[in-house]
């Protein structure tokens, strides 16, 4: 049996270049993790291969000092290039099973899931979390698909061997509701990285979160 890695993807958050304004990622992203921020994700669509290996380098260093681990979007072989910790794969990127037989055990693997269908595809022996969404309408992600609601977020997790990472639209204001139907975490893209203070936007978004799994046991 496959020894899953250890992470929490308490708050996990989605960074690049196009999403802080013009500031340093890295700068962000440390800025992000003093206010709770759990797991990293890092989100280039557009810049050459050899600049997201850079930027990974980058966030990395700010990291692991802190036990945090880095992803990276789409790309396995910019992870392993750079030292990252694992990827994370939409429906359309390489399939989890050549995922994990290049990153290995220890790997962190995250796949993506939307729909009934692409979650009766996820195994637990080689995927590590889900993410699922959108849950609400986002301009975050331009492919992110229909809103899927709370309710479809709740029909979802109960079909997934793995945990559940609720992604899109979220932010400090409905924070605690998604986080009351029991998720292992949720990932932000614009409630940090286009907060004019990502320390405090990730404190506001624990708290909801910590008020959220509150609510289900009173």
């Amino acid at each position: 049996m496959r020894g899953q890695p250890a992470f929490d993807p308490t708050l996990y958050l989605v960074a690049g270049s196009d999403a802080v304004r013009g500031r340093a990622v890295a700068d962000v992203v440390a800025a992000a993790v003093r206010g709770g921020v759990t797991l990293v994700q890092l989100r280039e669509k557009t810049l050459p291969d050899a600049e997201v290996i850079a930027a990974a380098r980058a966030l990395i260093d700010v990291l692991r000092p802190l036990g945090i681990p880095l992803i990276v979007n789409d790309r396995v072989d910019l992870a392993i290039a750079a030292g990252a910790a694992g990827v994370h794969l939409g429906q359309d990127d390489l399939d989890a099973a050549r995922a994990r037989a290049l990153l290995g055990p220890a790997g962190i693997v995250g796949v993506s899931a939307g729909t009934a269908a692409e979650a009766a595809t996820v195994s637990a022996a080689l995927a590590d979390y889900v993410g699922v969404g959108s849950v609400y309408p986002t301009a975050s992600k331009a492919d992110a698909g229909a809103a899927i609601g709370l309710s479809g977020l709740r029909a979802l997790q109960v079909r997934l061997p793995v945990p559940v990472v609720a992604i899109g639209g979220i932010h400090a204001g409905n924070a605690a509701e998604v986080a009351a139907t029991g998720v292992a975490g949720i990932a932000v893209v614009s409630a940090i990285c286009g907060a004019d203070d990502p320390e405090a936007a990730a404190r506001s978004l624990r708290a909801a979160m910590a008020a959220g799994r509150g609510s289900r046991f009173c």
